[in-house]
C-alpha cells in the first residue's frame, strides 16, 4: 500500500468527526462559553484524549484512578476493560499496531501500574504507540517520603523510565492537557513506542474551573533521511553485483510495503522479511526469500550479498540467526531508532522513517537487471525445503497449512510465544502487511489472546485469530470474560501439549531431560463454555474445517487442538 502526502498537519478521521459532532463533554458550556460545574481533573484527561483524536481506551479501574473512569461516562470514548492490567496493555499494543494510532491505556497506582510493565516492554520492542495514563498517590505524598498511602511507591515513574520513551508527571490540573499532548506526540514520533503519564488522585478528583479542552495539535515531525546519505546508498545499490534486502517491522509500521516492492523490482534484489516484518513483501514474489532467517542457507545467501540494504530492523538476535550472521559486503541500514544504527554491524547508517527513505531511494537508484536473481531465490528456497523435509515434520506443516487455509487473507492474527508461532515466524504466509503479529519483540508469554481483543476493538467487522499454547493460554484465561462481555469476533486457537513445549525442547536438548515444564491444565472447552464462549476440540485432520467455522461465526470462540508439535532443527548451534 502506498499513498502521497504533504507536510501539513492533517486532522485524523476521529478529529474531523469530533469537530462535526461535538462530544457530550465539549458541550458542557454555558451561553457565555464558561464550563458548567461538576467537571474535574478526570474530565480534563478524557477531553484531552478526545481533542487529540482518540476514540477507544483500554484499562482497568482502581481506587486512585476513579476520577478518570468516572469522567469516561461523560465522554464519547469507547472503553474496553480487561481483567488484568498486563492484558489491557497487550490489547492497547495491538490496537496501536493495527491502526497506527495512539492507544490510551488507563491504569491505577502501584500494583495496577506495575502489572502493566511486561506489556509496555513488548510495546517498546515492537514500536507500538501506547499512551499509558496512571493515577498516583495524592500530591502531598510525592517526592519519595514514606507516608504509608495505599499503593505507594518511592518513585513510581522510575519503574517505567527504562521501558517507555518518555515519562510525564502531572502536579496540577492545568498541566494535564499539555502533559498528555506531549506524551501523545512522543508516542507517534518515529520510532513509535509507549509513553507514561501519571496524575495524582487529588488532581483527578478536584473540581476544575478550566474550560473544556478543545482540539489539540500533537502532530509528530516526520523523520526524513539526509540527502547525502541517500545519494551514497543509491550509488552502492545501483552498482551492486548481488544486492539483497532485509525488510523489518519498520517497513510495516510506516506503510511502506509498496515502495519496498517497487525498489526491489527496480534493483532485481531478493528480499527476506524479518519476523516483525511479516507481510512486508509478497510471499510468492519471484524475489521473495520469505522469512527463513533461522536457516543457515538463508544466512549464507545474505552474507554473500555485496550490498545489503536493511530497512526497519536492528538486526537483533532473531533477525541475525542468533548473531551468527556476518555480512561480507557493504551494509546500508535504514532505521528510525537512532540507537539501533550500527548497533550490531558496521553500516552506512541512515536515521529515517522507512517509508521516507525508501521513497527517496526509489527516486535516486538506477535500474539494474539481474536475470539470475529469481533463479538464485528459487534455488535457496529449494534447499530450505529439502532441509525441513528431511526432519519428519509433516504434522507441524499440516497444522500450519490448516491455519492458513482457515484464516481469511485480511484477518489479523496474534501469536503467543509457542511452538506453532515459531513455525509461523519462518513458514507462514501473512499475505498482507500488518496482519501477523507476535510477542517476538520482548518474548513474554500471554500476548496472543488479549492482543487479539485489542485488534477486534479496532475493527470488529472482521474475525481475528489468536494462537496460544496451553501454558501461555493460562496467562490470559480471564479475558474470556472480556471477549464475551464485548462480544468481539476473536477466535482463540489453543494448542494443548500439556506444558511449556518449547522450554521442554530446550531443556531436553541442553540437559537430557526437562524440569518444571509439565503442566496440569483445565478442560479448555468446558472452561470456555462456562464463560458463554462456544468451544470445540479438534484434530489435525479437522482443524481447517473447525477453525474455519469458528472464524466465520459471529462473536468469540475457542478451538482446542491437543497436539505435541516439534521445532525444526536449528542451524545456529
Amino acid at each position: 500500500m502506498s499513498h502521497d502526502h504533504d507536510d501539513r498537519p492533517q486532522l485524523t478521521a476521529a478529529q474531523a468527526e469530533a469537530a462535526l459532532n461535538p462530544s457530550p463533554s465539549s458541550q458542557l458550556r454555558s451561553s457565555r462559553g464558561d464550563p458548567i460545574p461538576g467537571r474535574n481533573g478526570g474530565d480534563l484527561v478524557v477531553e484531552t484524549l478526545q481533542g487529540l483524536g482518540a476514540t477507544t481506551v483500554f484499562g482497568l479501574p482502581g481506587q486512585h484512578a476513579l476520577g478518570m473512569f468516572d469522567a469516561l461516562r461523560r465522554s464519547s470514548l469507547a472503553y474496553v476493560g480487561l481483567r488484568v492490567e498486563n492484558n489491557a496493555g497487550f490489547a492497547a499494543d495491538a490496537y496501536g499496531r493495527i491502526t497506527g494510532e495512539v492507544a490510551p491505556l488507563l491504569l491505577s497506582t502501584g500494583p495496577g501500574a506495575l502489572t502493566s510493565l511486561a506489556a509496555l516492554q513488548e510495546a517498546a520492542a515492537a514500536s507500538a504507540p501506547v499512551l499509558a495514563i496512571s493515577s498516583q498517590i495524592p500530591t502531598a505524598g510525592l517526592g519519595g517520603g514514606r507516608h504509608g498511602y495505599l499503593h505507594e511507591l518511592r518513585d513510581q515513574k522510575a519503574s517505567f523510565r527504562d521501558i517507555v520513551k518518555s515519562v510525564h508527571t502531572v502536579r496540577t490540573a492545568s498541566q494535564i492537557p499539555s502533559a498528555i499532548a506531549a506524551a501523545w506526540e512522543s508516542a507517534l514520533t518515529a520510532p513509535h513506542g509507549p509513553v507514561w503519564v501519571e496524575i495524582p488522585q487529588d488532581v483527578l478528583l478536584a473540581e476544575t474551573v478550566l474550560p473544556v479542552v478543545s482540539a489539540l495539535d500533537a502532530t509528530p515531525r516526520e523523520l526524513y533521511p539526509r540527502p547525502e546519505l541517500t545519494v551514497a546508498a543509491a550509488h552502492l545499490l545501483s552498482n551492486a553485483e548481488r544486492p539483497a534486502i532485509i525488510a523489518g517491522g519498520g517497513v510495516v509500521r510506516s506503510d511502506a510495503s509498496g515502495k519496498l516492492r517497487a525498489l526491489a523490482e527496480k534493483l532485481d534484489a531478493p528480499v527476506v522479511t524479518t519476523f516483525g516484518g511479516k507481510g512486508a513483501f509478497p510471499w510468492e514474489h519471484p524475489l521473495s526469500l520469505r522469512s527463513w532467517l533461522e536457516d543457515r542457507h538463508t544466512t549464507d545467501f545474505l552474507e554473500s550479498a555485496d550490498v545489503l540494504l536493511v530497512v526497519g530492523s536492528g538486526l537483533g538476535e532473531l533477525s541475525s540467526n542468533y548473531h551468527t550472521f556476518a555480512p561480507r559486503g557493504r551494509v546500508i541500514q535504514v532505521e528510525a531508532d537512532a540507537g539501533k544504527l550500527e548497533s550490531n554491524h558496521p553500516a552506512l547508517g541512515i536515521h529515517s522513517d522507512a517509508r521516507e527513505a525508501l521513497a527517496d531511494l526509489l527516486e535516486t537508484v538506477e535500474r539494474r537487471e539481474d536475470p539470475t536473481a529469481a533463479e538464485r531465490v528459487r534455488e535457496l528456497l529449494e534447499r530450505v525445503h529439502e532441509r525441513i523435509a528431511a526432519q519428519d515434520l509433516t504434522l507441524e506443516q499440516q497444522v500450519l497449512a490448516s491455519v492458513r487455509e482457515a484464516l481469511p487473507d485480511t484477518s489479523p492474527s496474534f501469536w503467543d510465544m509457542t511452538i506453532l508461532a515459531y513455525w509461523a515466524w519462518s513458514a507462514f504466509d501473512a499475505r498482507h502487511p500488518n496482519t501477523m503479529h507476535s510477542a517476538q519483540g520482548a518474548g513474554g508469554l500471554g500476548y496472543g489472546f488479549p492482543a487479539a481483543i485489542g485488534a477486534a476493538a479496532a475493527d470488529p467487522t472482521k474475525p481475528v485469530l489468536a494462537v496460544s499454547g496451553d501454558g501461555g493460554a493460562m496467562y490470559s484465561i480471564a479475558e474470556l470474560a472480556t471477549v464475551r462481555q464485548y462480544d468481539l469476533p476473536v477466535t482463540w486457537l489453543i494448542v494443548d501439549d500439556g506444558g511449556y513445549g518449547i522450554l521442554r525442547e530446550y531443556m531436553t536438548g541442553a540437559f537430557g531431560e526437562a524440569t518444571a515444564t509439565e503442566l496440569s491444565r483445565p478442560d479448555f472447552v468446558a472452561l470456555a463454555e462456562s464463560f458463554g464462549v462456544p468451544a470445540v476440540r479438534t484434530t489435525p485432520e479437522t482443524l481447517a474445517t473447525d477453525l474455519g467455522k469458528a472464524l466465520a461465526a459471529p462473536g468469540p470462540s475457542v478451538v482446542v487442538l491437543p497436539a505435541l508439535l516439534k521445532m525444526f532443527e536449528p542451524t545456529h548451534l
